[in-house]
């Protein structure tokens, strides 16, 4: 299982991508690790872009290892 956790903390489950089927644009699947919140999809280029933290450009969602460090997109 590939996880990911948030910028602002939560920590998440990549299912996979996903297709529109109208527009072709990629999707993120991902679901929460910390409650039942369901599936949730978000387009591929905004889940893997960087938003800037206190002045700081950091990864919306940064990959983590199962041992708890850091992995790749």
């Amino acid at each position: 299982m590939r996880k990911f956790r948030h910028f602002k903390g939560g920590e998440y489950e990549f299912v996979g991508i996903a297709r529109h089927s109208e527009t072709e644009e990629e999707y993120v699947v991902y679901r929460p690790l910390y409650n039942d919140g369901g599936l949730w999809i978000r387009p591929k280029k905004m889940f893997f872009e960087n938003v800037t933290v206190n002045g700081e450009s950091v990864p919306r969602f940064r990959e983590i290892e199962e041992n708890g460090g850091a992995g790749n997109e």
